[in-house]
């Protein structure tokens, strides 16, 4: 992020227009208060010295721009400023052929170019000479710079070297002991001018200085020692350490499976019914009479002690269990017939031998699960109900008939298949569905808007009846809308709707101090329409 083509991340995290720290931002002018007094130093010192002006600083101390403030604030009419670059041609050949092609000479020679110059004098006008990145001149080019600084009688021009100090020690070596250069060190910003710089720095890309904290202002002068390149390079770089600590915080990854609360009940509820079930229905073994063995029971998650079944004396069918792995035929068009617990299902039925379904009596925590059940066909008279049937108690609606009375099934109706456990989880949604965003929220209203408007984010609260309030009390422009984050409801509150970004940054200017106190900010209608769709 070294352009004004910053990484949309990074901009987009802090709502910026442009990197409000790119090295070379155009229109962007800070002058702090030691610098003024500098830039009318070199004014002055053009008039009325003789000697070559220097400039020095250390990378990033702002020379450049001291260099830009020199050249504007020259009176057009009366001066020609020359701006000569060093960098990647800092031999002499190459900084009096930029000179010549600026003044319009044919021959790159420091003669001809003293008499162009005294030709512009002569008609009133002064030539400047600013040198950028003059610590990168070799000494012909040094020694070409002093001599045009020293001009003729007639005329010369005035000389400004921009660069960093080493530049000094090459000429002392020059000069050779004489008064031909006059030397202007800068000094970094304080902490207030510091924070001055990042403001304007900050209020030039759409945000304000409120981006920092003290302490951070303050971290950022000691570290950048107080020159504007590096405290451009520290701010940025706090502000993306802060940005990726804030998204880490938020979208932290699992690194493991994690249940929710709801699939821990759920299966917590089907291990205590499955449990409940091995207990409620032990191992038994019908009086052998030499009947051949019916089908073995199946419990749900292979659980309990499965028992043989025999047919009765009179050929009528068994009971029997079916599991998963045996599907049956469903009756009432393939519905499933959801019974009670084993013993009610075998202790009751009507007089014409059809089974009824029975709700078991609640016995411990109540849970969002169908225990498991099964069914059967009525017994035929004289057969005992079983084991079963004498250790669970029949509820008192039940009203089972008289075994006597009990007329045997038909052979050739099949047993009704089991409910397996497994299927009440299916069930379990039902019971807690998210309930639905109550009538205050203004989604259709965002549904109804083009997904390239803008809307102006002012506030997110837990609290739906604070959001209800808000939007009461400021009437006009105000809604919310529901959004989930995190898992929990999030109700987001946004002001108007403006056909671009810009519209929306001059809304935020115009809104009340403490709702902008808040720091709103601008977002599209298709990020809102996108947080309602993953809501539902």
């Amino acid at each position: 992020m070294t352009s004004l083509h910053a990484d949309e991340a990074f901009l987009g995290h802090y709502q910026l227009d442009h990197d409000p720290f790119a090295a070379r931002v155009p229109g962007f002018k800070f002058f702090p208060a030691q610098r003024k007094p500098v830039l009318g130093q070199l004014h002055h010192l053009a008039r009325y010295s003789q000697l070559l002006l220097v400039v020095t600083g250390p990378h990033g101390s702002g020379k450049t721009l001291l260099r830009q403030a020199l050249v504007a604030s020259t009176n057009k009419q009366s001066v020609q400023s020359v701006v000569v670059s060093a960098r990647g041609a800092g031999d002499a050949a190459s900084v009096l052929a930029q000179v010549a092609q600026a003044l319009n000479v044919a021959r790159a020679e420091i003669t001809e170019l003293l008499a162009q110059i005294v030709q512009l004098a002569l008609t009133g006008q002064e030539v400047y000479l600013l040198v950028d990145d003059a610590e990168q001149l070799d000494e012909s080019a040094i020694e070409a710079l002093l001599a045009l600084a020293a001009g003729n009688p007639e005329g010369r021009p005035h000389v400004f070297l921009f660069g960093e100090p080493s530049l000094l020690a090459r000429l002392d070596s020059l000069a050779q002991e004489q008064e031909r250069f006059h030397v202007i060190e800068l000094e970094p910003y304080t902490e207030e001018e510091t924070r001055e710089y990042l403001a304007l720095r900050l209020d030039g890309a759409g945000q304000g200085v409120q981006l920092f904290t003290n302490d951070q202002i303050a971290e950022i002068h000691e570290q950048s020692e107080g020159w504007p390149g590096l405290i451009n390079q520290v701010a940025r770089d706090s502000m993306i350490e802060a940005m990726i600590a804030s998204r880490t915080a938020v979208k932290r990854p699992s690194m493991g499976f994690k249940m929710s609360k709801k699939h821990v009940l759920a299966f917590g509820a089907v291990v205590v019914v499955a449990v409940a079930a091995a207990v409620l229905i032990p191992g038994h073994k019908a009086p052998t009479n030499g009947a051949a063995p019916a089908q073995q029971a199946q419990l749900p998650l292979g659980q309990g002690q499965p028992g043989n079944a025999t047919a009765n004396q009179d050929g009528s069918p068994a009971v029997q269990f079916s599991g998963n792995s045996q599907p049956m035929p469903l009756p009432m068009n393939g519905q499933p017939v959801v019974r009670g617990p084993l013993a009610e299902a075998a202790g009751s039925g009507d007089a014409d031998g059809e089974d009824t379904a029975q709700p078991a009596a609640p016995t411990g925590p109540q849970s969002s699960f169908t225990p498991p059940t099964v069914t059967t066909t009525a017994p035929p008279a004289g057969v005992p109900a079983g084991p079963a049937a004498t250790q669970v108690p029949v509820p008192t609606q039940a009203k089972p008939a008289p075994v006597a009375k009990a007329a045997p099934a038909p052979a050739a109706k099949p047993p009704v298949q089991v409910a397996s456990a497994a299927k009440p989880e299916a069930k379990a949604p039902a019971k807690v569905a998210e309930k639905p965003a109550k009538a205050g929220a203004a989604s259709g209203w965002y549904g109804s808007q083009a997904p390239t408007n803008y809307v102006v984010q002012i506030l997110g609260t837990s609290n739906e009846a604070a959001a209800q309030t808000y939007v009461r009390e400021q009437g006009g422009e105000y809604r919310y809308f529901k959004k989930n984050l995190q898992g929990k409801p999030l109700y987001v509150i946004t002001y108007g709707s403006f056909a671009n970004r810009a519209e929306a940054l001059n809304a935020i200017k115009n809104l009340p101090a403490k709702v902008q106190a808040g720091k709103p900010w601008p977002r599209t209608v298709a990020s809102v329409q996108q947080d309602l769709a993953s809501a539902h």
